[in-house]
C-alpha cells in the first residue's frame, strides 16, 4: 500500500507544470518578484503558445520574463508593462485576450467550428436517411412462402 501511495503522490508531481523561471532570473525584491510572476502568469509564449511565459522553457519566453522584470524594476506598473509587451507582441500575447472586433475570430471560432460541424452532420445524417430504400411489398409468392415456413 505505501508503494502503491508514493508512485501516486510521484506520478501527480510529475503531471503538474514545473515553473521555467531559473533563478538567475529572480528580482532580489519578493514583492516585485511576485508582481513579475503575476504578469508572466497572464503572457503566452508565442514559441509553446500553450503555456504561459512562467511555464515555458523557450528561449523567447525567458527574454519575455527577463523584459518583464526588467520593466518592472524601471519602476512600471503592472499595467504599463502589460501595455509594453502587448503593443511589441500584440494581443495574441495575452492568455485571455479582450473581447473586441479585432480579437472576434479568437473568441467565436470554436463557437463556429461546433455549429458548422453540426450542421455538416445533421445534413449528413440527413442524406444517408433519405438514400436508405424504403422496403417493397412482399409479392404473392414471397407470402406464399413466408406462410409456409411459417408454419400456417
Amino acid at each position: 500500500m505505501r508503494r502503491w501511495r508514493s508512485g501516486l503522490i510521484a506520478a501527480l508531481l510529475a503531471a503538474t507544470p514545473a515553473a521555467a523561471v531559473l533563478p538567475d532570473e529572480m528580482l532580489a525584491d519578493p514583492a516585485l518578484e511576485t508582481r513579475a510572476r503575476d504578469i508572466s502568469q497572464q503572457l503566452r509564449c508565442v514559441v509553446c503558445q500553450n503555456q504561459s511565459i512562467d511555464d515555458s522553457d523557450a528561449p523567447l519566453a525567458r527574454d519575455l520574463r527577463l523584459l518583464v522584470r526588467e520593466q518592472l524594476s524601471a519602476g512600471k506598473s503592472d499595467a504599463a508593462t502589460m501595455d509594453y509587451v502587448v503593443a511589441r507582441y500584440g494581443d495574441f500575447v495575452l492568455l485571455k485576450p479582450p473581447v473586441e472586433p479585432a480579437t472576434w475570430p479568437l473568441w467565436a471560432g470554436p463557437f463556429a467550428l461546433a455549429i458548422g460541424g453540426g450542421a455538416m452532420l445533421a445534413l449528413w445524417l440527413r442524406r444517408r436517411g433519405a438514400a436508405v430504400p424504403a422496403e417493397a411489398p412482399l409479392s404473392a409468392a414471397e407470402a406464399a412462402d413466408l406462410a409456409r415456413l411459417d408454419g400456417g
